[in-house]
């Protein structure tokens, strides 16, 4: 009997913690839904404007110390390229949030080996010139992936994963310690979290990014299908492809199937752009 209103009590206190960490949430709809259709709802509990104030202070220390290292914007002609496709994709992210009109985008190319881009809260970019150089990228790909990180951003992406983990981090800390599991009783609970809902959330995020990259892509007159062949490209430099399961990606032919389809939704956009220019 004691061992029942023992379990009872922990799974009160357990309940009372998470809502305690949800009622900090808010729903949002970070961005309109387009014509790729993207209108998933987001819990967030960590406010957008810490998230942006750290992404800004933390691309400034970034960007210092690339400079100071002789590799920030060292190729004039990667950074012109770069930044004209950056300057046809960001005018149209209004589509999907007007307030992005509003952020101070900064758009610079780092010298690396590194296959890589990213942007951060706000509009704060960087591509790598691994990327151009060992895909050897086109100009619709290479919108392809810009679409895709801008994507992340203005979807919060970051700020929906932070939220996440504070929430269960919450849970997680107070379980462990109603329950006397100890250090590696709460990793045990943590991992056991990123594997049933933080990798796939993860996943998800990846394949809304993907969706809405190659929209505006299409509208800033870039091939959306570049994104089939960037895909395929990134397949070929090897490495071998994790597990799909323990994978923050969707497999390869899953994204790809996913790619293709949707590219073909925004070819009337891209075909309508590509008049207008």
């Amino acid at each position: 009997m004691k061992t029942i209103v023992k379990k009872m009590f922990l799974k009160q206190m357990l309940a009372a913690a998470g809502m305690l960490a949800l009622v900090s949430c808010e729903t949002v709809q970070t961005t309109q839904s387009g014509a790729v259709g993207v209108n998933r709802e987001q819990r967030m509990a960590v406010p957008a404007e810490a998230l942006e104030q750290a992404a800004r202070e933390q691309y400034t220390a970034l960007m210092a110390q690339e400079r100071q290292k002789g590799t920030l914007n060292r190729n004039p002609s990667q950074v012109e390229r770069v930044r004209a496709v950056a300057n046809r994709i960001v005018p149209q992210t209004t589509v999907f949030r007007p307030d992005a009109r509003a952020w101070a985008w900064e758009v610079n190319v780092l010298t690396s080996p590194e296959v890589n881009a990213w942007c951060m809260p706000g509009g704060k970019m960087a591509v790598y010139t691994g990327l151009m150089e060992k895909l050897q990228i086109t100009d619709d790909e290479l919108a392809a992936v810009m679409g895709h990180e801008i994507a992340h951003a203005l979807r919060e992406h970051a700020r929906e994963r932070a939220s996440e983990q504070a929430v269960a981090g919450t849970v997680i800390s107070v379980g462990a310690a109603l329950m006397g599991l100890g250090e590696l009783g709460q990793k045990s609970a943590e991992y056991a979290y990123m594997g049933l809902l933080g990798l796939p959330n993860s996943r998800r995020h990846e394949t809304e990014a993907d969706r809405v990259g190659i929209e505006l892509a299409a509208r800033a007159g870039y091939d959306p299908r570049a994104a089939v062949t960037l895909w395929q490209k990134m397949g070929q430099l090897g490495g071998g492809e994790p597990i799909k399961f323990l994978s923050t990606h969707p497999s390869q032919s899953d994204r790809l199937a996913d790619l293709t389809a949707y590219s073909q939704r925004v070819m009337p956009l891209y075909e309508q752009s590509r008049k207008q220019r």
